[in-house]
């Protein structure tokens, strides 16, 4: 698997050592994007079902597909539905699920695409390219529920100042325009250090994408889809993401800890083991790839043990 993927995918070689394939193997790639990660699954030898909701990922993957020798698979879908799609295909259990959680390079580079206020381009936002876009939700949704979103998905302390800016520029339908909303509402001097419209960026596409739901069902699905031995490799670019992926194999790795105040609770025998502590970025990865700084890989090995619960449905 010879052709170079069009963007460097974050912590690569650590993911790949986490997820240790081999030859005959079955993994999944449940954030395709350009392929990074799929194509060293494929160069060891490993068979791989890969999804992805964004149709020009799956479309700029057939080539990819071709070159496979019938060992890739794309999926048109979400990755919490990986149990339904494996089940339709057969396949009982696989020996490994990478994730690579948030918005692709990709997406953020296509100003088409409506991520970033880098430059211009409608208020999109979708992923899927479907459902309810960004606009959608800053034009349809009310102050509250705004403020809320910018808060909860965003961290944002001023967040009822930000929404009420909101409602009274809209509409908006372009991604100066909310940035240029934002700015006006918190304040921004060109050389600030961040600009204080990302952190509302953040909060809409992880509302209008459901990204942290998807994440906590796609963790149980995978928990339900890796045989004993398997192994788990997380890359998550934020502490709201992280801390859903920490909570998870902790809980899975043992018991959290109880109260004297509460009800005892069943000791479950442990589904996951860690293989290692978090890894992050060294210098080197930094310098040739800056979008790496923020991301954290979490690994663990699925035991034998059986899965704690089905794949939930968290909003």
């Amino acid at each position: 698997m010879s052709a170079p993927a069009p963007h460097i995918p974050v912590l690569l070689d650590e993911v790949i050592a986490g997820l240790a394939p081999g030859p005959g193997e079955i993994h999944v790639d449940g954030t395709f994007g350009a392929g990074g990660y799929t194509r060293a699954l494929l160069g060891a030898g490993a068979k791989v079902i890969a999804f992805d909701r964004d149709p020009d990922a799956i479309a700029e993957g057939q080539a990819l597909v071709a070159e496979s020798g019938g060992r890739l698979e794309l999926v048109a879908d979400v990755f919490s539905e990986l149990g339904a799609a494996l089940a339709e295909r057969g396949i009982d259990a696989v020996d490994g699920v990478t994730f690579d959680v948030g918005v692709s390079s990709m997406q953020l580079d296509r100003a088409d695409r409506g991520f970033s206020f880098q430059a211009d381009g409608p208020l999109d936002m979708r992923m899927g390219q479907s459902g309810m876009s960004a606009a959608d939700f800053v034009n349809g949704a009310d102050e509250e529920e705004i403020a809320d979103v910018l808060f909860h998905l965003g961290e944002e302390r001023q967040s009822r100042r930000v929404a009420r800016f909101i409602v009274a520029a809209r509409p908006i339908t372009r991604t100066s325009q909310l940035a240029a909303v934002v700015r006006r509402a918190l304040g921004y001097r060109e050389h600030d250090k961040k600009d204080p419209a990302t952190r509302t960026f953040q909060a809409i596409r992880i509302h209008v994408n459901r990204e942290l739901g998807e994440l906590e069902d796609g963790l149980a699905a995978a928990e339900q889809a890796l045989a004993p031995g398997g192994r788990l490799a997380v890359v998550s670019f934020h502490s709201l993401e992280d801390r859903i992926v920490k909570r998870f194999l902790k809980e899975r790795s043992g018991t959290p800890a109880g109260s004297r105040h509460l009800p005892e609770v069943a000791v479950r025998t442990p589904s996951f083991e860690a293989v290692a502590k978090p890894i992050r970025a060294g210098e080197a990865e930094l310098a040739r790839n800056p979008r790496s700084r923020s991301a954290t890989l979490r690994v663990a090995r699925r035991t034998a043990a059986s899965p704690w619960a089905t794949k939930g449905h968290a909003s």
